[in-house]
């Protein structure tokens, strides 16, 4: 008899237990959504040609919890590529880590490449800035040259997606319309951590890049020029070299 009361008490203390620990963990990402919903990106280009800087800000509202982690997710078309070196060069002096999404040929131009994608993690100390800013540098790929007199590629840009991760929040379904994605921990890719995906973020569309191309009806007419101009240079070279007996 003892043992059925003393085993009924228990099992409602620890449903109680439970319902507390639920309605604390709903309470807690309730909250956070709210200042998630205040969340928003955007994203500057910076220089001209093909050598360009994507500034990407990110403006959280004010009281953000601790502990919260950033990863912003870069989706480049196939007429821009980043430079690996670069970036590992950069990255040692910045407050951020890049992880690349697939191998990068830094010579292909963009008519026989594909998009790929970036993870940048900006490095926080602890608490939430007002204003999170990163800067990855860019290049545009050499485009296919125009027979029908097209002198400009367009390569449109997107703002990445923002993703967070928070320990407070152990349920993140309560966080919708915001979504939970499956992304590397961090940078050194050893581990797969869910991420909130913060929909409604941007502020702005994409961002458009012209680059120039070649007019490909003076293919042949530079071509024949460039043989000429070498033909001529390997005479006037091989002139000179029996003229002056080098050998």
């Amino acid at each position: 008899m003892y043992c059925i009361l003393f085993s009924t008490l228990a099992c409602l203390s620890t449903c109680h237990c439970w319902t507390e620990t639920d309605e604390k963990n709903e309470n807690i990402c309730v909250l956070l959504k709210q200042w998630l919903d205040s969340t928003s990106v955007s994203m500057e280009i910076n220089k001209q040609g093909f050598h360009r800087e994507v500034v990407t800000t990110v403006e959280f509202s004010p009281d953000g919890p601790n502990g919260l982690k950033v990863l912003l997710v870069h989706r480049w078309p196939r007429g821009i590529y980043v430079d690996p070196y670069q970036l590992a060069s950069l990255s040692d002096h910045s407050d951020w880590q890049v992880l690349l999404g697939s191998a990068i040929d830094l010579e292909v131009p963009a008519h026989k490449t594909e998009g790929f994608v970036t993870l940048v993690y900006p490095t926080l100390d602890g608490q939430i800035p007002r204003l999170l800013k990163t800067t990855i540098p860019i290049h545009g790929r050499y485009h296919e040259p125009s027979f029908v007199g097209k002198k400009f590629a367009f390569v449109n840009l997107e703002p990445p997606e923002l993703l967070l991760r928070t320990d407070k929040c152990t349920q993140p379904s309560y966080l919708q319309p915001h979504t939970v994605v499956d992304a590397p921990c961090t940078a050194d890719n050893s581990s797969i951590c869910q991420w909130v995906k913060i929909q409604h973020q941007q502020e702005q569309g994409h961002a458009s890049l012209q680059f120039t191309v070649g007019d490909g009806s003076l293919v042949i007419p530079v071509c024949s020029g460039t043989l000429l101009v070498t033909m001529m240079c390997c005479l006037a070279l091989s002139k000179n070299i029996w003229k002056h007996k080098i050998f």
